[in-house]
């Protein structure tokens, strides 16, 4: 079994999906919404599969002052899993630990695989709304013989990593993240696998891309993120083209 580490943050205006705030129609406020309605259904697509959720959230000690908020960090995102779930019992909710993306998904990984003895761990985070039961799966499968498996997504993004055997984290997901995790899966002496690309949801272009991409799956009836497309759909976002130009516009 596959323990699946989404490690997500309170969906906060400004703390999360602040470049796509900056570079689409979307504000603070509705990119903060988006991103709650990825972390739904990243986490619906965890619990269908055959991997156990694990939601690493983001420590309220750890978010910055001019993002507080009204409530503790780790109630907001047991609300929102809550929502998408029915409930929270089949999630386990842990603290992230670390101060750089690295050593939060290293700490989690190496924990797991060498304290708690568990076959496999993938990292995911809410930002791949098209991730689905069957991509987690495949990519458990492969895990199965090989040490490391990577989700690769646009500009040298991955939205799935795995681990059968730790590796060493430190800077592991600097940029550009699919290349610079090879490198420390070759140093490690371990073997590595690649799963099907897939887009990520962070900045105003990766919006334009997936936009047009949940729009045809509805128009053929195919199996869509309810929540995101939701948003999507009652935000009005379209991608049209102007004068040979695509661009990201609303309703």
């Amino acid at each position: 079994m596959t323990v699946i580490a989404v490690l997500a943050e309170p969906p906060r205006p400004g703390l999360v999906l602040s470049e796509l705030a900056e570079t689409s129609p979307l504000s603070e406020s509705e990119a903060a919404e988006l991103y709650a309605a990825m972390l739904k259904d990243v986490c619906i697509a965890v619990e269908r599969s055959g991997g156990d959720l694990l939601v690493n959230y983001r420590a309220e000690d750890d978010i910055p002052d001019e993002f507080a908020g009204d409530h503790d960090s780790e109630a907001e995102v047991r609300s929102v899993v809550a929502d998408a779930l029915g409930g929270t019992d089949d999630a386990r909710f842990e603290p992230q630990v670390g101060s750089t993306f690295s050593a939060r998904a290293g700490n989690t990984v190496s924990h797991l695989l060498t304290e708690e003895e568990v076959h496999s761990v993938a990292v995911v985070r809410p930002v791949a709304p098209l991730l689905g039961r069957t991509h987690i799966d495949s990519a458990a499968m492969k895990l199965r013989s090989t040490p490391v498996v990577l989700g690769p997504s646009t500009e040298g993004r991955v939205y799935f990593s795995g681990f059968l055997d730790p590796i060493d984290f430190t800077d592991a997901y600097a940029e550009p993240e699919v290349e610079t995790l090879a490198e420390a899966a070759d140093d490690a002496g371990h073997g590595l696998d690649y799963v099907p690309m897939l887009p990520v949801l962070e900045t105003g272009a990766d919006l334009a891309t997936v936009v047009p991409m949940l729009r045809s799956r509805v128009e053929s009836e195919r199996l869509v993120p309810e929540h995101t497309t939701t948003f999507v759909f009652e935000k009005g976002l379209r991608v049209e083209s102007t004068d040979g130009v695509l661009e990201l516009v609303r309703d």
